[in-house]
């Protein structure tokens, strides 16, 4: 780590629980939309691409209802 990270730890450690928590959760979604950046594109592309089969016959759609009662009956 950098001294000046260190320094800001140290720092930010003598926080209460609660505040140190919050700071976490934020740190951790910060992460999380940097690594993500891309994912919204790729979803739209395989929506695109799933719509594009059901339209040209490459595979057959199914009643949500169907599917919901096909995994209940599984019971796994």
């Amino acid at each position: 780590m950098s001294s000046e990270v260190d320094k800001l730890a140290v720092e930010l450690l003598g926080l209460p629980a609660s505040a140190r928590a919050e700071l976490a959760r934020k740190l951790i979604a910060s992460l999380d939309e940097e690594e993500d950046g891309d994912v919204e594109a790729l979803w739209v592309h395989e929506a695109q691409r799933r719509l594009s089969e059901l339209r040209e016959g490459k595979v057959k759609g199914e009643p949500a209802e169907s599917a919901i009662n096909a995994l209940r009956a599984l019971k796994v």
